[in-house]
């Protein structure tokens, strides 16, 4: 489970004791805080993957939001009030079966904080079930899972196991099936695994058979014909814990009443947020909190909001920063006007709190999506090759300000040419993705991990001298030498070489990368996979071929 027990309580505790409150005193106000409760802890478990009881949460987030109204429309009738009630009983009710169900929180898969040896252990292996007919087809990418911290058990559509187990994940082959059948026993196992991920493989790929799979349960379909590294993509995604940076929105307002109704709401829905009153301080503003999204009023005494966005354009590195205008302002043509002229969205006062909290995220997901694209690799997701320099740079001065160690490594697939040549370029990237998944699984969240070019990549461990960079690049070498890459009727093994430079035996970015990628040439002259640190090899810091 990706969130403990004591936190999904304390969550619903909060939403409860709001619901209370609507029930003794039914006004539009307390229907307002329940509102945006529920939609805070709906938002909550979307993103720790709670799947059977997000379904709860939104059947109830869906009756509270139509039920939402004006002050004329509380307090409720009590027909409707009761029709609530059992929806949150029914969402309590789903969350004790989960908490009972998960009791014991999952091992975090990548180690964090600043203990270097953290970096050495293994993680924890997280339970997928496979559920199908014919396992065959699918035993050879399944069990590369393992690698990558994750334990595939097999299981027949008509001999499932009596007891309900911590199952995370279930894969569930509908080819078999027949075509009338299958969206009932998909039903049945959404009963069953209520806390569980479901994903539909070999699903027909018409509309009518997805929409039957999506509302039968599944989570996530992949067609018939679907490419075995994007399912394996999704899996890994599914089973990686790594939290997200928290949102970060500035607000420019000059009413402090505004200012706290709209920080509020954006704290309850665990949006960091920071405020100014003066939108000519706007950019000194930007540059320090560095923001995901700018909720911006349309009229303030010394600058309209539509001058500051112009002002803000102004500066290339906040172009694409949306800016969603918030003012009383009705008038379509001037809306219009505004969002021409810099702004991305239009939010009319007094505006609906949960509305305000969806607009803010959606635009931040896709602000970030976007950047994303721009400093992360297309292939494999981790940083490019300008991203990993400049990580590096700001991870070495912050090893040179607190006088700690950091360790660089350049790291190289063995014979990568010949992949390419022999099995072809689309394996040859299923072979690069594969290392990155491993190098993502077994290191700190803190640590930088880039594709550096080609099948080169470049790590940086901070907090972790080179002897302990030895010992987790070789442990990863070891693992990644034994993953069994799929390639027709058969499969294949790949190496990878790996040189290490430490600071503060060498102060600069350039230099330790060079040192490294001098230290990689010898672990290729001296036969490839292996890892050899520079400097230290007099000590025996070499691994054996």
């Amino acid at each position: 489970m990706s969130c403990s027990p004591v936190e999904l309580n304390q969550k619903c505790s909060s939403l409860v004791a709001t619901w209370r409150h609507y029930r003794g005193n039914p006004t539009f106000e307390e229907f307002v805080e329940f509102a945006v409760t529920l939609n805070s802890f709906c938002e909550f478990l979307i993103a720790k993957s709670v799947a059977g009881v997000t379904h709860a949460g939104h059947d109830l987030e869906q009756l509270a939001l139509t039920l939402f109204g004006t002050s004329e429309s509380h307090p409720l009738p009590e027909a409707t009030i009761e029709t609530l009630q059992i929806k949150v009983d029914t969402l309590q009710q789903a969350i004790a079966e989960f908490i009972a169900t998960h009791g014991k929180p999952q091992e975090e898969r990548r180690a964090g904080g600043a203990n270097a040896t953290a970096v050495v252990d293994i993680p924890k292996q997280r339970e997928v079930w496979f559920v199908g007919h014919a396992p065959a087809t699918w035993r050879e990418m399944l069990s590369q899972l393992s690698y990558f911290g994750v334990r595939v058990e097999f299981q027949h559509w008509d001999a499932m196991p009596p007891v309900i187990a911590d199952v995370p994940l279930l894969l569930l082959n509908i080819a078999g099936l027949e075509a009338d059948s299958w969206p009932e026993r998909v039903r049945e196992l959404r009963k069953r695994f209520g806390s569980s991920d479901l994903i539909g493989l070999s699903v027909p790929s018409d509309f009518d058979s997805l929409q039957a799979a999506l509302t039968a349960g599944c989570d996530h379909c992949f067609p018939e014909g679907t490419g075995m590294p994007i399912i394996l993509a999704k899996i890994l995604e599914l089973n990686d814990n790594q939290e997200q940076e928290d949102y970060r929105v500035l607000v420019v307002e000059d009413s402090h009443t505004a200012t706290r109704l709209i920080q509020r709401t954006l704290e309850e829905n665990g949006v960091d947020s920071h405020a100014i009153d003066d939108p000519r301080f706007v950019l000194d503003a930007m540059k320090s909190y560095n923001p995901d999204l700018i909720l911006m009023d349309m009229y303030m005494p010394t600058c309209t909001g539509v001058e500051a966005a112009r002002v803000i354009r102004q500066h290339p590195q906040f172009l694409s920063v949306p800016i969603v205008y918030l003012s009383g302002e009705t008038d379509v043509a001037l809306q219009i006007d505004a969002l021409r002229l810099g702004g991305d969205h239009f939010l009319t006062k007094p505006f609906n709190p949960v509305f305000l909290n969806a607009i803010v995220k959606s635009k931040i997901e896709r602000y970030r999506a976007l950047r994303r694209s721009m400093f992360h690799d297309s292939l494999t997701g981790l940083l490019n090759h300008t991203s990993s320099k400049r990580s590096l740079d700001a991870a070495l001065a912050n090893a040179t300000k607190v006088d700690s160690p950091l360790s660089v490594a350049m790291i190289d697939i063995d014979h990568f040419k010949r992949v390419n040549d022999h099995y072809g370029h689309p394996i040859g990237d299923q072979v690069i993705r594969s290392l990155a998944w491993l190098l993502k699984q077994r290191l700190r969240r803190n640590d930088i991990i880039g594709r550096y070019g080609g099948e080169e990549f470049l790590v940086a461990l901070p907090d972790t001298d080179g002897e302990t960079a030895f010992r987790v690049l070789d442990r990863i070498r070891r693992d990644f030498s034994q993953i069994k890459h799929p390639y027709a009727d058969n499969s294949f093994n790949s190496t990878f070489s790996s040189g290490v430079a430490s600071f503060p035996q060498w102060k600069y970015g350039e230099d330790l990368v060079k040192e490294a990628d001098e230290a990689l040439y010898h672990a290729k002259r001296r036969g490839r996979n292996r890892v050899v640190v520079a400097g230290m090899e007099r000590d025996g810091y070499l691994a054996p071929g």
